[in-house]
C-alpha cells in the first residue's frame, strides 16, 4: 500500500487524486529568546465548570520548550495545570504571580489581558 493511502494524524484516510500527497507538519520552529516572546497572560473560566484558570498565550517555539516553561510556572505558583495547543494553563487566578515570574526571567514583553 502506498503512502498516500495510509491514514495520518490530521484525519485523512484516502484520496482519489493520483497527485495527492500528505504535507508534513513543520514542528521544528526555533524558540525565540525570552526578551522577544510576546506572551499574554489572562484569566479564563469558559468551559471549566466555573473554575478559573490562568492562560499564557503567544509562545513561539518548540513543544518541549513550552512544556518546560509550563512546568516552571506551575512549580512557582504551587498549582497544577498543563501545556498544550500552544498555550500554558495554570489552575487558579495566578496572573500577577506568573507576570512577576516572567518579568524576573527575561520575558519583558509579557502583559496581562
Amino acid at each position: 500500500m502506498s503512502r498516500k493511502n495510509k491514514p495520518d494524524t490530521r484525519g485523512f484516510v484516502y484520496s482519489t487524486d493520483p497527485d495527492f500527497s500528505f504535507e508534513e507538519e513543520n514542528n521544528h520552529q526555533e524558540t525565540l529568546e525570552p526578551a522577544q516572546q510576546k506572551l499574554k497572560v489572562k484569566l479564563n473560566t469558559k468551559h471549566r465548570a466555573g473554575k478559573a484558570v490562568t492562560l499564557v498565550e503567544g509562545f513561539v517555539g518548540k513543544t518541549e520548550d513550552i512544556e518546560e516553561l509550563g512546568k516552571k510556572l506551575k512549580s512557582f505558583c504551587g498549582t497544577g495545570g498543563s501545556a498544550k495547543d500552544g498555550e500554558i494553563i495554570v489552575q487558579g487566578d495566578q496572573r500577577e504571580k506568573i507576570l512577576q515570574w516572567l518579568r524576573k526571567n527575561g520575558y519583558t514583553q509579557s502583559k496581562v489581558i
